[in-house]
């Protein structure tokens, strides 16, 4: 862990001393972490697939999928396609199982929103599943070391001798697998987990001297050859679920889970707004369908700044003029309904990335796939190979989920300890309006522009000089809707010139220079901070003090001339002050 020091002199502010650090969690030591990167998790869970038995001593009298927070969809969803196509085979009804896990849910620093919109996708999941006569059953197990164990004993309870699962890519989690596979197979189950979440799955692309990509530019060429090479593979949609007989609501074990409710809140998390949230996200994969088509086939609408219902009336249909077909100059434009919002859909699993891909490719009338920054689809897809490539990261080299930096040349920079400075950022008090209209975005919406996040992030790390670590954890644990480890940590490594493909210390943004690009008109800021309201013209985007005294709107915390020396110094002599 990197050590800490005490606040400089920076003007306007004086210095602020503390007694104990800011806290950011468990960080990996060095030694750790390199020991993990020699033999990733993920490389183990493979090998444990590989040595389970052959094939199981009889069908059982159920194939369960286990579903996670990852893959919260029915429909092109690769183990559940799978799981369906066994029980068909075996004459055995398809059982679909998921496990509330409070204790993995706070270790991992899930906020209270997401685990409201998990329990909200799985409301609409449990009612599209007994269309099919599948029961869904959800149970909740409060320990997480024990959760292998727990999973294998349910597999048992239920007679079944086939499970079926997607992979996902965190340390904790590929761990956990390994384990289940270990006991299901002592226990006579035969479990297959397969890669479902990425376009590319992880391994398959690598450099010239055989390993892993660090930089995004060459991953990305490598990645579209990929796919246009064998689009069969890579983008082909998963078969959806055949039903069970109807029969199964009579069985004395699966019949009963037919009647069993979700439950609606999750203890130590309530989420506090989940009216609010669940207007402005709506849960299920209709709803994610319709965004993604009022993304490709629909234009911006001002009316959709703030808390406002995505889906609600109004939208004008133009596909010259959409938001898609507008992304490369709009992108970047805080101010305008110009993203697509799928983010938590995406990161919840209740779409898949082939799907977004293979409407964007319909929309234009193509055949392969294009990352070109001079068309907005061209650039949306670009976001999705972003997405793969964090999580071929985070799989490749999983340190990065263990605190550690990827670039470990900065694990000795000298980080501020400074609560008030980060109170102010994680309330949105730091007295620079784009920065504090992101922040406020994030904790009214559990979501917000992907600029406006980038130039936040910076802040906190460059001008306040605060851990990325600490920002990381608490945008996961106490805000953000889409929260998604590889994607969170990726994006804050690179704000923090600390990760894969990082953007060089030297380049600090101006967070004001920023504001002028991003809400030129100063309309996103007027929207999340009210104090400034009244405000029109250049002043907006930094307000005089006199100004700001009179509405109540903080100065700002430092001078960023100031913290770009500093960040400079530390940056390039890590260790030193």
């Amino acid at each position: 862990m990197a050590k800490r020091s005490c606040s400089d002199s920076l003007s306007p502010r004086k210095k602020s001393r503390l007694e104990h650090p800011l806290s950011i969690g468990n960080v990996a030591s060095p030694e750790a972490a390199a020991a993990v990167d020699a033999d990733p998790p993920l490389k183990k869970l493979l090998r444990s697939l590989e040595n389970v038995t052959t094939a199981p001593p009889n069908s059982g009298d159920a194939v369960v999928y286990w579903m996670r927070m990852e893959d919260m969809r029915i429909y092109d969803n690769r183990a559940l396609a799978q799981a369906s196509v066994q029980a068909l085979k075996d004459h055995v009804p398809l059982l679909v199982f998921f496990v509330l896990s409070p204790q993995d849910y706070a270790a991992h620093d899930r906020s209270p929103r997401r685990v409201d919109f998990t329990l909200r996708n799985l409301c609409v999941l449990k009612g599209s599943l007994a269309k099919l006569d599948i029961p869904l059953h959800v149970t909740t197990h409060a320990s997480r070391r024990t959760l292998p164990s727990y999973v294998v004993s349910f597999l048992q309870s239920v007679n079944a001798t086939r499970l079926f699962a997607n992979i996902e890519y965190e340390v904790d989690e590929l761990r956990r697998d390994i384990t289940v596979c270990n006991l299901a197979n002592e226990a006579g189950i035969l479990p297959t987990l397969v890669h479902d979440k990425l376009i590319v799955e992880p391994g398959l692309l690598s450099t010239k001297q055989g390993k892993p990509y660090s930089v995004f530019s060459p991953f990305q060429r490598q990645w579209l050859a990929a796919i246009n090479k064998n689009p069969n593979q890579y983008l082909a949609e998963a078969v959806s679920p055949s039903a069970n007989p109807p029969t199964v609501r009579d069985h004395p074990i699966l019949g009963k889970m037919f009647s069993s409710e979700v439950p609606s809140r999750v203890e130590g998390f309530q989420c506090l707004d989940k009216h609010q949230m669940a207007v402005i996200w709506p849960a299920g994969m209709d709803a994610a369908r319709e965004m993604l088509r009022r993304f490709l086939r629909t234009k911006s609408r001002h009316t959709q700044s703030g808390l406002a219902d995505p889906l609600g009336e109004g939208a004008e249909t133009s596909e010259k003029k959409s938001r898609a077909m507008a992304y490369k100059d709009d992108r970047d434009r805080a101010d305008r309904d110009s993203t697509s919002r799928l983010s938590p859909y995406l990161a919840a699993g209740v779409i898949s990335s082939r799907e977004c891909i293979r409407a964007a490719l319909e929309l234009v009338g193509a055949t392969k796939v294009h990352t070109n920054r001079d068309t907005g689809i061209g650039m949306w897809i670009q976001e999705i190979a972003w997405r793969d490539f964090y999580t071929h990261v985070l799989a490749a080299f999983p340190r990065v989920s263990m605190g550690r930096p990827f670039q470990e040349k900065y694990a000795d920079v000298q980080w501020e300890t400074n609560p008030e400075h980060f109170e102010a950022w994680r309330t949105g008090r730091t007295g620079v309006p784009i920065v504090d209209a992101a922040i406020r975005q994030a904790n009214t919406m559990g979501w917000m522009h992907n600029r406006a996040r980038m130039v936040a992030a910076m802040y906190l790390t460059k001008d306040l000089m605060i851990d990325w670590r600490l920002g990381e954890r608490v945008s996961l644990h106490a805000a953000i809707i889409d929260g998604d480890l590889a994607s969170n940590n990726g994006g804050w490594q690179w704000s923090a010139s600390t990760g894969t493909d990082p953007q060089p210390y030297f380049r600090i943004f101006n967070p004001y220079s920023q504001s002028e690009k991003a809400d030129p008109n100063g309309d996103y800021i007027r929207t999340f901070v009210p104090e400034l309201g009244t405000v029109f013209g250049p002043e907006i985007h930094n307000p005089p003090a006199k100004l700001a005294d009179k509405l109540g709107y903080p100065r700002p915390l430092v001078d960023h001339k100031e913290a770009r020396d500093r960040a400079l110094r530390r940056y390039k002599n890590p260790g030193s002050k």
